[in-house]
C-alpha cells in the first residue's frame, strides 16, 4: 500500500496510490490523515476520484511530522570516507519541519555555506505513538549538526509513503546527480538496524504518528552546485527528483 499528499482543487489532500498497468496513479482521496489511523491506513475512509498519474500530480511532502530525527554515520563505508570511527551508539540530530521540500521542488544552497552535499537515504514514518521502548543510557557525546542540516528545503521527501518494505532483508538506495550514479547502498549495511534505532530514539523522546526518521546515507556523498539535478531512488518507493539553485 502506498499513499501520497498532493494538491487537488486548491487544497492539500492525502491519496491512495495504486499501480495500474505498471504506472502509479492516485485513485482515492483519504478523508482522514494517515496520522489518525493508528497504523491502519487502509482502514481509513476514502472516496473515489478521477485518477491522476502520480507523475502528473502536484505532489507535497507525503508526511507532516512534528519532528524529523536523523541518524548520522549509519553505514560503515560512509563513516570511513569521512575519516570517522564507527559510532558505538546511534548518532542523532534533528531537522525542523521547515526543512521539508516537495518532490520536484528546488533545493536552495544557503549563502552562508560554501558547500552543499547530496545525501540519499531511506525515511521511516512512525505509525503509532511510542516511547521508552527499552532501557537505555544517554549518549555522552553528540555531534551538533542541526544548523548545517536544517536549512529550509534541506529535507526533500517523497514521492510516496509505502508499507511492506523490509529494511532487515535489504532495501536498495541509489542517488544520481545529473544522471550519474553517485551513491549505491543497501539497508542490510546499516550499522544500527531500524529496530535498534527506533528503540534508542524512543528512550530520548516520544515518537508521534507521522514523525520522520532519516536512517542514514551510504558512501559517495559529494557536493552539488546550482543547476544540478538530484534523483534518489529507493526500492519499493520510487524516485525523488529535485533541482538545486542558489538562494537569491
Amino acid at each position: 500500500m502506498k499513499y501520497c499528499r498532493f494538491h487537488l482543487n486548491g487544497s492539500a489532500h492525502y491519496g491512495l496510490v495504486e499501480s495500474i498497468a505498471g504506472n502509479d496513479e492516485i485513485t482515492r482521496v483519504l478523508l482522514q490523515s494517515p496520522q489518525s489511523s493508528d497504523g491502519d491506513v487502509e482502514g481509513l475512509p476514502s472516496r473515489r476520484m478521477e485518477r491522476i498519474p502520480l507523475s502528473q500530480a502536484s505532489l507535497l511532502p507525503p508526511v507532516e511530522p512534528s519532528k524529523i530525527i536523523c541518524v548520522g554515520r549509519n553505514y560503515r563505508e560512509h563513516a570511513a570516507e569521512l575519516g570517522h570511527e564507527i559510532p558505538q551508539e546511534p548518532l542523532l540530530f534533528l531537522k525542523p519541519p521547515s526543512a521539508l521540500l516537495s518532490p520536484g521542488g528546488t533545493i536552495l544552497r544557503p549563502k552562508t555555506s560554501t558547500r552543499t552535499d547530496y545525501e540519499g537515504e531511506l525515511g521511516v514514518v512512525i505509525a503509532r505513538r511510542c516511547g521508552q521502548l527499552t532501557d537505555g543510557d544517554l549518549q555522552k557525546k553528540d555531534g551538533q549538526w542541526t544548523r548545517a542540516k536544517g536549512f529550509d528545503t534541506f529535507c526533500p521527501v517523497g514521492p510516496v509513503v509505502a508499507d511492506g518494505l523490509d529494511p532487515w532483508a535489504g532495501v536498495s538506495i541509489e542517488t544520481r546527480v545529473n544522471g550519474d550514479v553517485r551513491q549505491s547502498g543497501n539497508t542490510q549495511d546499516f550499522i544500527f538496524p531500524l529496530d535498534v534505532v527506533i528503540r534508542y530514539i524512543s528512550q530520548i523522546l516520544t515518537l508521534e504518528p507521522g514523525d520522520l526518521i532519516a536512517t542514514g546515507t551510504p558512501e559517495g556523498v559529494g557536493p552539488v552546485v546550482a543547476g544540478d539535478v538530484i534523483e534518489v531512488s529507493i526500492e519499493g518507493i520510487g524516485q525523488l527528483r529535485n533541482s538545486v539553485a542558489d538562494r537569491p
